[in-house]
C-alpha cells in the first residue's frame, strides 16, 4: 500500500466511534463489520429548525442522496435536532464524514457517525420529554 493511501485510510473522521447500536447485543464484529460497509450516516447537534432542504443542500455536496430522515419529537412529531442521511454509496458518505463533521449549520456546530440502517421508530427522539435535549 501506497503511503499516499495509507494516510487517506487513516483519516480518523472516517474511523467508528464509541457509540453501540443496543440491537447487537455482544456481537461486536458483525457490528463493526456493518458499520465499514454502511452508506447512512446520523447527524446530531442540529438546530430544531434546520429544514430537510438544507440537509439535502449541504450534505449534497459531498455525493448523491438516496432519503434523508428528520428526526421528530415523539409527541409534537417536529423536528428535534437530528437526523440519518443515507447516500447511494460508501464513498459519497466518507466524504460526508470527512469534510462536514464539526461543520456549522444554523449556528449549531453538527456532527455525524456512522449507522447502519434506518428502522421504523427510530426518527423519534429519546429525551424524557419524546425529543431530544437542545444544547
Amino acid at each position: 500500500m501506497s503511503n499516499d493511501l495509507r494516510i487517506l485510510c487513516s483519516i480518523s473522521s472516517l474511523e467508528l466511534s464509541e457509540y453501540w447500536d443496543q440491537q447487537f447485543s455482544d456481537d461486536n464484529k458483525e457490528h463493526e463489520k456493518l458499520l465499514r460497509e454502511s452508506a447512512i450516516l446520523y447527524v446530531g447537534n442540529l438546530s430544531f429548525y434546520t429544514t430537510e432542504d438544507q440537509i439535502y443542500e449541504l450534505f449534497g455536496r459531498c455525493g448523491d442522496i438516496e432519503n434523508v430522515f428528520m428526526g421528530l419529537d415523539k409527541i409534537k412529531k417536529t423536528a428535534c435536532g437530528f437526523c440519518f442521511v443515507e447516500y447511494h454509496n460508501r464513498a459519497d458518505a466518507e466524504n460526508a464524514m470527512q469534510f462536514l463533521n464539526g461543520t456549522r449549520l444554523d449556528d449549531h456546530i453538527i456532527h455525524t457517525d456512522w449507522d447502519l440502517d434506518f428502522r421504523e421508530g427510530r426518527p423519534y427522539g429519546q429525551g424524557p420529554s419524546g425529543g431530544q435535549v437542545q444544547d
